[in-house]
């Protein structure tokens, strides 16, 4: 028997010490966690600036009116956040992170793809945040102090303003779930009334007119637009959900979750995409920025300048928190063989010399660096596919199983993989990069062969690619034999556990 090192026992930590927990199940006396938790979580992860430049693009890109941008909004962040809460009630039933519990669905072996392409897209959005953040601080001090905000001409302070928004996100994810989950709550008072005054300052500048004359669009413009907001919002969290969830008490009901994980995300980002919209009606400059911060600032009278930049900050920290804490997990199901915070570290690590190469090497950084994250969204969207039929079947998951790396778990299927889930996830990301496109204007990287036509044009690729793994793995019969495996489970009978062969 392997058993999975990367994991430290302990005891659930006491609030405010460090979460000495790793990626093993936690046992369901010291699950309690309440849905609130969770939506004061994903109400602080969506706060960040990052919403009002997608809100921009649904205008100046799909050419929709502010009232379709609402409702595109609506549908596209809590929809897919939606598809969060889902995901996350698999976190209450096996108490362990997402991907540790995918183990159970692919395969201890088979699962190295799917944790490897959620550890590629958490140090995505990480660098994205990191170097968002910095360009803030720059920003921020050259108001205080008369700095250049050019990057590149301010080399030791653009070091200095990145050290300073990791070390504040190390703080928190090194830490761990309960300081988390109390630094997200208070944290989404202050900065969010923060985004308030900046809000009603931005609103100030809006041309009202121009919003009531736009004309709107069609039906597909308001589909792709969905899926903008979807690839760029809930997405990109599905596999993260159950990092949170997973210390929910075990008598919390689904509809709890979902709804904490909707509602917690959707209000900010409904409110956020709606405003960026109305700015950009009259004006594109914000959905052509290559630095979305200096253009919001343009646009401040002066005295909102420093409290918008603040607000900035924090609401790209807190988004931070979280996925550098799922990051370290997903780091240690992927077999780094180190303590949690020290997986964290490793990650931050990455992160930070993602953004110094960004910040002061590269020419350009959000459009091709976006375009590779959206590309992430394809074969995440298709994890959830099959890990989504898989939990209609499944309502526990096996401690010893999911920690088990050898060939008595019940989990090693055929040599480490489930081949029906495998095969659904595979096939369906062929079929998602087939109606998809990367990239804009004369800077694409990749052209799916049925990118021209109807689903590709309107953005359905993601959907695409939810369907035909959710598909193909219930017609494979993925999903049948999960009774039989839990009834092996319960019996606890080792003899019972194939050895190399389907369960």
């Amino acid at each position: 028997m392997t058993i999975d090192t990367t994991v430290q026992s302990g005891e659930a930590p006491a609030e405010g010490a460090m979460e000495t927990r790793g990626i093993e199940p936690v046992p369901e006396n010291e699950r309690h966690g309440h849905p609130m938790q969770l939506f004061w979580v994903w109400f602080a992860a969506n706060i960040s600036i990052l919403g009002l430049p997608l809100g921009a693009t649904l205008v100046a890109v799909q050419k929709l009116t502010f009232w379709q941008c609402v409702i595109v909004a609506l549908l596209g962040s809590v929809g897919s956040f939606a598809i969060v809460g889902v995901v996350s009630i698999s976190g209450r039933r096996g108490g362990a992170p997402g991907l540790t519990l995918s183990r159970a669905v692919f395969g201890v072996r088979g699962n190295a793809g799917p944790t490897l392409v959620s550890l590629l897209s958490r140090l995505g959005w990480e660098t994205v945040n990191t170097t968002t953040a910095a360009f803030a601080l720059l920003s921020l001090c050259a108001i205080l102090f008369g700095t250049d905000t050019a990057a590149k001409d301010t080399p030791v302070l653009t070091i200095g303003c990145i050290a300073v928004f990791v070390v504040c996100t190390l703080i928190v994810s090194g830490l761990g779930h309960r300081v988390l989950v109390a630094v997200q709550r208070w944290a989404t008072w202050i900065f969010g009334a923060l985004n308030i005054v900046v809000a009603a300052s931005l609103v100030a500048t809006v041309d009202w007119h121009a919003v009531g004359a736009a004309s709107p669009a069609p039906v597909g413009a308001m589909i792709a637009g969905i899926g903008t907001i979807a690839a760029g919002t809930g997405i990109g969290w599905a596999n993260a959900s159950a990092d949170m969830s997973r210390y929910q008490a075990p008598a919390v009901r689904a509809g709890a979750l979902v709804a904490s994980a909707a509602a917690g995300a959707g209000i900010p980002l409904v409110l956020l995409i709606s405003l960026g919209s109305l700015l950009s009606a009259g004006d594109p400059t914000l959905a052509e920025a290559g630095d979305p911060v200096a253009a919001i600032r343009g646009m401040l009278p002066a005295w909102a300048a420093v409290p918008y930049l603040i607000a900035a900050f924090g609401g790209l920290l807190l988004s931070n928190h979280l996925s550098v804490y799922s990051a370290g997990l997903t780091t240690l199901t992927l077999g780094l063989r180190v303590k949690r915070v020290y997986a964290v570290i490793v990650d931050v690590v990455v992160t930070t010399v993602g953004a110094i190469y960004f910040m002061l090497v590269a020419d350009s950084f959000y459009d091709p660096f976006i375009t590779f994250i959206s590309l992430l969204a394809v074969p995440i969207t298709a994890w959830v596919g099959v890990f989504v039929i898989d939990m209609l079947h499944r309502t526990d998951y096996d401690a010893a199983w999911l920690m088990d790396m050898g060939r008595a778990s019940g989990y090693w299927y055929r040599g480490g993989v489930e081949p029906r889930a495998l095969a659904a996830w595979a096939v369906a990301i062929i079929a998602g990069y087939q109606f998809t496109t990367a990239g804009t204007g004369d800077d694409v990287w990749f052209t799916g062969f049925f990118a021209e036509s109807w689903p590709g044009r309107n953005g359905m690729g993601w959907l695409i690619t939810f369907a035909v793994a959710a598909g193909l793995y219930a017609l494979l019969g993925g999903a049948r034999r999960v009774a039989e495996q839990q009834r092996r489970s319960r019996s606890g009978g080792l003899g019972d556990r194939p050895q190399g062969g389907t369960a």
